[in-house]
Parts: structure tokens; sequence; C-alpha cells
């Protein structure tokens, strides 16, 4: 039998939103529409200003303005994609979301993942599940393309999170 048992936290929830949010090629074209089409803009007004007022001072203001938006836009929008991500959730589905999770591969139900939350307990068909994911700091079991589960591999408390996932990985091949 394998099983884990780690610690879920809000930072974990918004990490992989972020992820999902950089990896929408959507998305992605918007934000660099934003951080070079607006300071272009500003630019141009910038130079009018300069060449065909001769103000100097409100030209460079007008093109520092335009430097900060493309520097700073899409790290402000990052802080913003933070503040709704949590804002979409009640404190009552987030205290069902965070908290220490157990997830179990068990020889005698080998149909099922089972997952021990602070939400219940819940059964996952492999055949339902789509993919083990590792990244640098957290290991990814996808339950469908946008939604998965989110093992950070520093908060792990119990278990090999290596053999969980190879075994993980194994089953999701076998059911699928």
């Amino acid at each position: 039998m394998f099983e884990i048992e780690y610690e879920f936290r809000e930072e974990d929830l918004i990490h992989f939103n972020e992820i999902q949010f950089m990896r929408n090629d959507e998305i992605q074209r918007n934000i660099q529409k934003n951080r070079w089409l607006v300071p272009g803009v500003m630019g141009i007004i910038g130079g009018f200003y300069y060449f065909y007022y001769g103000d100097t001072k409100s030209s460079g203001y007008i093109v520092a303005m335009a430097a900060l938006w493309a520097l700073l836009s899409p790290k402000i929008m990052m802080l913003d994609l933070r503040r709704q991500i949590l804002k979409n959730y009640t404190a009552k589905e987030k205290s069902n979301l965070f908290g220490t999770y157990t997830l179990t591969i068990d020889p005698a139900n080998p149909n099922y993942l089972l997952e021990k939350s602070p939400s219940g307990k819940h059964k996952m068909a492999w055949s339902d599940l789509v993919r083990v994911e590792y990244g640098k700091r957290y290991v990814y079991i996808y339950i469908d393309l946008s939604t998965a589960l989110v093992i950070p591999v520093d908060k792990v408390k119990k278990g090999n999170l290596e053999q969980f996932a190879e075994q993980a990985e194994k089953m999701i091949e076998r059911f699928a």
C-alpha cells in the first residue's frame, strides 16, 4: 500500500493557478499587448509633446510612465490574480480546501485513488485521472485538464512521494 500525507495551503493553490494562468496562450498574448501597446501609444504622445511643443519635461514624464508601465504591469496583474483567486472562495470552502490530505493507493481497492481531506473522504477512479506531472517544488495529479491534486514536496509529512507518484503514474496508464 502506498500512502502519503501532506499539508495543502493557500500559497499552493495560488501557485497552481499562476501556473495555469502562465500556460494560457491567449492570456499571455493579452499581457504582451498590454505591456507594449499602451507604452507605445504613450511614447508617441511623449514624442508629440517633445517635437510639437518642445516640452521636454512633460515628454520625459510621459516616457517614464510608459517605461514603468512596461516593466510593472505584468507584476501588478499577477498580484491582482492572487487577490482574485482567494476572493473566489468563501470561508467555508477555504476551510474544506486547506489542511491535511492523505492519498492512498490500496491494492485491496485497485480501481480508485483514495483521498482523505478536510472536506471528507473521496474515491477517484484511475480511469478519470489524466496524468502525473512533476514541478520543482510540487507534484500534480491532474483530475482533468485544469484541475489537479497539488502536492507540495516540502510539506509531505508521511510517506515516500517519489514512489507514490511513480505508482500513481502506472495506475493512470493501466486504467487509461
